[in-house]
């Protein structure tokens, strides 16, 4: 890959925060929806915030009001400030750049950060 590079993953406890950071390739930044998705052990993989070309936010229902997506087109970064954290949102997290093209679409994906949330 070596178009998406994550940090900001680690340990911390529940009810702390933590900020990831993905920085991208800026060929693909500005024409990308920029996402983050979560896997847990045993579990699919989960999207859980999208910050389109435009700005606009989504997020799954499980972390509204705890986390925040958010794009520096300056900088080719997005980023997922994650508050209240929860031991359930333990997971490895990915930075995904999502290109649609007229025809198709591909997916850039990180190498995947932890977080995990453990007391």
């Amino acid at each position: 890959q070596g178009n998406l590079e994550e940090s900001g993953g680690g340990l911390v406890q529940p009810g702390g925060s933590l900020n990831l950071s993905c920085v991208v390739d800026e060929s693909i930044f500005s024409v990308s929806a920029m996402k983050w998705y979560r896997q847990a052990p045993g579990k699919q993989r989960e999207l859980v915030a999208t910050a389109t070309k435009g700005g606009d936010t989504n997020y799954v229902d499980s972390v509204k009001g705890r986390f925040t997506i958010s794009r520096d087109n300056a900088k080719n970064t997005v980023y997922l400030r994650m508050n209240s954290l929860k031991p359930e949102d333990t997971a490895v997290y990915f930075c995904c750049a999502a290109f649609s093209y007229p025809g198709g679409h591909y997916d850039y994906w990180g190498q995947g950060t932890q977080v995990t949330v453990s007391s």
